[in-house]
């Protein structure tokens, strides 16, 4: 059965756009690149071989081209998974509910997100100004509260309750939510780069480790060290960042397919931070549209 969506579940703009991205359902293409930064947008679609539309409203800008016969997006998020709950839940209206009826459409669109991020590193290991594509993630952020619960495969249930258990053990709090990229971008990329599970933070300073002013909690204090040493079955947390983990979420939940690539600038344990930035990500975003496209 498809539910009416009323006028304050969707707003529509009276333009017939979406309300927060602004846009339509004939500007954003299937296979969509997702940059926290605005200023990024113009970096990957400069590699477009055309680009046929462009638009901005507060941080979200979209611009949308092609390379070659791929139709292609890059919209900009802004930063946290607050950001990403608005972002994916609009680019699936716009291709997965009738704006004149406001009825879920018979036939759904699967789309593919593919974020192209900045992270911190958790293992000695992996060096700075390497690129990770992320497995799966694990949120510390509290978007997952508010949805049903989605399917883990029975190794991804096995790891998300040993890492509850320890959590709450170590911290009296067990908090998080796991979830996993989609297999099919997984392995087009997952030969090419660094792998390994994601940590998605509510926060850049007290949820990351960081103390300016502001005391931390313990867990604030401890929760870095006691990611950087978990493992569980030769699986082990590599890098954290603020978004990862929404974007696979909602992925999930909407069956879309997610996959997450980092350029790691930072590497928290030896305490390091690349000098040489925008070559990194500049290098991470030619790479992945090379494999992409």
């Amino acid at each position: 059965m498809r539910n009416y969506i009323s006028e304050t579940d969707l707003i529509i703009n009276p333009n017939g756009s979406i309300y927060h991205l602004g846009i339509k359902p004939t500007d954003l293409a299937q296979t969509i690149i997702l940059v926290g930064d605005p200023d990024r947008v113009p970096k990957v679609s400069d590699l477009f071989d055309h680009i046929d539309f462009k638009f901005k409203n507060r941080e979200l800008h979209t611009h949308t081209g092609s390379i070659g016969n791929q139709a292609i997006s890059v919209l900009s998020t802004g930063m946290g998974t607050d950001n990403i709950d608005i972002v994916i839940n609009e680019v699936d209206a716009l291709f997965n509910i009738d704006f004149e009826t406001r009825l879920p459409k018979e036939t759904t669109t699967q789309l593919r997100f593919i974020r192209l991020g900045t992270s911190g590193c958790l293992q000695a290991d992996i060096p700075i100004d390497s690129i990770l594509v992320s497995q799966a993630a694990v949120g510390f952020d509290s978007l997952a509260n508010y949805y049903s619960p989605i399917n883990l495969s029975a190794d991804d249930q096995l790891l998300y309750h040993d890492l509850k258990e320890k959590l709450l053990q170590n911290f009296g709090a067990n908090s998080c939510y796991l979830t996993p990229s989609s297999d099919n971008l997984y392995h087009i990329f997952s030969p090419h780069f660094a792998n390994g599970i994601t940590a998605t933070c509510p926060g850049f300073y007290g949820p990351q480790g960081r103390s300016v002013r502001a005391e931390l909690s313990n867990l604030g204090n401890g929760l870095l060290g006691f990611l950087e040493q978990y493992t569980y079955n030769s699986r082990r947390i590599t890098n954290f960042e603020m978004e990862t983990a929404g974007i696979y979420l909602m992925a999930n939940l909407l069956g879309h397919q997610a996959i997450s690539i980092s350029a790691i600038l930072a590497n928290r344990v030896n305490k390091q931070f690349s000098t040489q930035a925008d070559k990194t990500v500049n290098s991470m975003i030619e790479k992945a549209l090379a494999l992409l496209c």
